[in-house]
C-alpha cells in the first residue's frame, strides 16, 4: 500500500473524521460551484425570461379584450380625418372659397378696398393660401364679417389686424381694417413629390 495511505490510517480517529469531513466539504464546494451554481444562474434566467413572456401575454390579452374599443376609436378617427379634409378645399376649390370670403364681407355691409390673394406657401402636406384684404366700414359690419368668415364650412384664419382711418360721419363711426385672411388646401402627392425635389 502507499505509505501515504498508510500514514493516514494510522492517525486517530479524530483527525481520519476531520480529514473526511475535510474531503467532503472540498467535493461538496466543487460541486456547488461547477454544478450547482451554473443550473442556478441558468434557472434565474429561465425564470426572467418566462416572466417577461407573461407579462407580455398579459399585455396581448388586454389589447386584444380591447380590440372593439380599439376598432371603435379607429373608426372614429377616420370620421374625424373625414370631417378635416372637408374642411380643407383642394386646388378647385379655392377660387369657391374666396368668393364666399368676399361674399361674406359684401353682405355683412362691406366696402372691399383690397382683396389681393398672396403666393401659396407650401409645407408638409397642405399650403397655406393667404389673401390681404383690407375693407372700410362700421364695427358691426366688421365684426359681422368676421362671425360669417369664421362660419364657412372650410377653415380660414383672420390674424394681423389693423385699423385705422376711423371717422364719423353723419354720427356713423366707421373704420377702416386690414388683415390678412388664410385658408388652407390639401397638396396633391404630385404636388409634395416635386415640393420635395425643390
Amino acid at each position: 500500500m502507499d505509505p501515504r495511505v498508510e500514514k493516514i490510517l494510522k492517525l486517530p480517529t479524530r483527525q481520519k473524521v476531520a480529514i473526511l469531513a475535510l474531503i467532503l466539504i472540498m467535493e461538496g464546494g466543487l460541486l456547488f460551484n461547477f454544478l450547482y451554481r451554473p443550473q442556478m444562474v441558468a434557472l434565474k434566467d429561465l425564470q426572467t425570461k418566462v416572466d417577461d413572456m407573461e407579462r407580455q401575454i398579459r399585455e396581448n390579452r388586454a389589447i386584444a379584450n380591447n380590440l372593439p374599443r380599439y376598432k371603435a376609436e379607429y373608426e372614429q378617427l377616420k370620421q374625424d380625418l373625414d370631417t378635416a379634409l372637408t374642411e380643407l378645399p383642394n386646388q378647385k376649390e379655392i377660387p369657391s372659397l374666396l368668393t364666399s370670403i368676399s361674399s361674406a364681407g359684401k353682405n355683412a355691409g362691406l366696402d372691399f378696398l383690397l382683396f389681393r390673394p398672396r403666393s401659396e406657401v407650401p409645407k408638409e402636406f397642405y399650403a397655406e393660401v393667404p389673401v390681404d384684404i383690407a375693407v372700410a366700414g362700421t364695427y358691426n359690419n366688421v365684426a359681422d364679417f368676421f362671425v360669417a368668415v369664421g362660419n364657412l364650412p372650410r377653415i380660414v384664419n383672420i390674424n394681423n389686424v389693423n385699423v385705422s382711418d376711423i371717422k364719423n360721419a353723419n354720427g356713423r363711426i366707421t373704420l377702416k381694417v386690414t388683415c390678412l385672411a388664410t385658408t388652407f388646401r390639401f397638396l396633391e402627392k404630385s404636388e409634395i413629390k416635386n415640393d420635395k425635389k425643390k
